[in-house]
């Protein structure tokens, strides 16, 4: 039994001994390389680029008063809708102590040429009546008098205009009304009731009441990088992305590409503009990040080549060719001539027909 026992024993371990040299044996074969392979096909290739930027308004106007003083009241509010003309804000007017007092000026001496005029009209017209001097030297007096009248009735009207900002003869076109200049959307109100504004000169910009927009007017504004802006044209069309309106597919045609580039980043850039075709921009906010598609090149029906299969090497390109596979596979290098790349697939102009197997990723087998 123990004899048994010890020839079981020699014999397992014999299995083993010969199970590990067996395993070592062939791990120490070289193992046969197998690559799969790929066939050119016929195909469209696109080289797009994205660029990003913003939804805006062609138009944005600033609206600013044509004279200083206190907001008294605001007509609209952010999310108007306004036609030209309309009143945005009411000013009224802090009048300076020396226009004032000069506007004064004015009326007393004018109230004083007026008293005069008329005094000498009284005697004129008594003289006419008695036949003491002629009806010319009458109708003289009566001009001067309405002359007078009227200067008074001009430097009331001038103080009222420094007191108040508002003319008695034209009252409707006020310039302490600020009205709407174009026909559109409210963007922005800066200012409050209580708030000072200054009207705009050649010192300073004036202050800014409200923001109107024409929006049924946009455009797509962004910035293309260097290396592509060579290859943009006015009139290349471009497809829209709208992050906050995933539901709009507005279509745009760029129409205005920047002779000057700026810094951005370490990368220069150059500012493009595109007109854009939305069927419903109500739902559209000036402000919104959008992305725009261009396609910059384009090549149709053309031999292709997964661009992973194709190796670069300075300025030349080779594929495998597999020119047989049994007992194993071989492959030719061999030079061929590319063209378009889409950063997946890449045009193919010689080197390799329709018929050829192309090199692709390696396996391994046993």
């Amino acid at each position: 039994m123990k004899k048994v026992f010890k020839i079981l024993l020699w014999v397992i371990v014999a299995a083993i001994v010969l199970g590990t040299f067996y395993f070592l044996y062939r791990n120490s074969q070289p193992k046969e390389e197998h690559y799969a392979t790929v066939k050119p096909e016929i195909s469209d290739i696109q080289r797009t680029t994205v660029l990003n930027g913003k939804i805006e308004p062609r138009d944005e106007i600033q609206i600013k008063p044509q004279i200083s003083g206190i907001i008294s009241s605001i007509e609209v509010e952010a999310g108007d809708f306004v036609n030209e003309g309309d009143v945005i804000a009411r000013i009224k007017v802090i009048p300076e102590a020396s226009q004032l007092s000069s506007a004064q000026s004015r009326i007393d001496a004018a109230q004083l040429e007026c008293d005069d005029a008329d005094t000498k009209y009284q005697r004129s017209r008594d003289l006419y009546q008695k036949k003491v001097i002629s009806r010319e030297e009458y109708e003289d007096a009566e001009k001067t008098l309405k002359k007078a009248r009227q200067e008074l009735e001009y430097a009331r009207d001038s103080y009222r205009i420094v007191k108040e900002g508002v003319s008695q003869f034209n009252a409707k076109e006020s310039n302490t009304l600020v009205r709407a200049t174009i026909t559109g959307l409210v963007l922005d109100v800066p200012v409050k009731v209580g708030s000072s504004v200054i009207q705009a000169n050649t010192m300073n910009d004036g202050t800014t009441v409200a923001t109107i927009a024409d929006m049924t007017n946009l455009i797509f504004k962004g910035n293309v990088d260097e290396t592509e802006v060579g290859m943009l044209k006015p009139g290349m069309k471009m497809d829209i992305t709208i992050g906050a309106a995933t539901d709009l597919k507005p279509s745009a045609v760029l129409e205005y590409i920047s002779p000057k580039g700026t810094e951005n980043n370490g990368a220069n850039t150059f500012e493009i503009k595109a007109a854009l075709t939305v069927d419903d921009p109500s739902q559209l906010r000036s402000g919104y990040s959008a992305n725009a598609s261009i396609i910059l090149d384009e090549v149709k029906q053309v031999m292709t080549l997964p661009e992973s299969v194709v190796v670069f090497e300075k300025d030349s390109t080779f594929v495998y060719v597999l020119t047989d596979s049994v007992p194993k596979q071989k492959f030719e290098r061999r030079a061929v001539k590319t063209g378009l790349s889409d950063g997946i697939n890449v045009e193919i102009k010689k080197g390799v027909d329709k018929k050829n197997m192309i090199r692709a990723e390696k396996t391994e087998e046993p």
